[in-house]
């Protein structure tokens, strides 16, 4: 009897302590990730294309809302994903993703949006969507970007 109650009992501690060993460990990681991301989206709202490339791995991928391809325009490594950056900002002077909301699990997160902006036509853009990441070492990898399709609202 003393051993099953032993038996018992250490099954009972040891996955609670197991799992709260990873939970916290987890819990360390979502922040760091969430305030990469927090940083990120104030980086885009500054315009600041360095900042925002350096969130990013040296090969990251950006596959953007839009484009020939399936997943939309694919652009890979720095350079071509800061140009990329760089053309929005210029085709909507004004652009702000606002309300950002993030969801972190393991290397992989979310974050949700409202874009707004203006094009030099004077046509606004008012639209949710959401960028799904993928973290390497630290840093962002992959930038994959959805946003829904709406009209541009004409110039009043």
């Amino acid at each position: 009897m003393k051993k099953l109650m032993f038996y018992f009992l250490i099954s009972s501690i040891i996955p609670g302590k197991l799992m709260s060993q990873t939970t916290t460990k987890s819990t360390e990681d979502n922040r760091s990730a969430i305030a990469i991301l927090d940083s990120f989206a104030n980086a885009f709202n500054a315009h600041d294309a360095d900042k925002i490339i350096s969130y990013m791995t040296d090969d990251c991928i950006f596959e953007a809302s839009a484009g020939p391809d399936v997943n939309g325009e694919k652009f890979v490594g720095k350079d071509a994903v800061k140009k990329a950056f760089e053309d929005v900002f210029k085709n909507y002077p004004d652009a702000k993703w606002n309300n950002p909301h993030h969801f972190i699990s393991g290397d992989r997160a979310v974050s949700e949006w409202i874009f707004t902006g203006t094009k030099p036509d004077g046509s606004k853009i008012e639209v949710t969507g959401c960028d799904l990441f993928t973290f390497r070492g630290g840093k962002i990898y992959i930038k994959n970007s959805y946003r829904k399709n709406r009209p541009p609202i004409p110039k009043s």
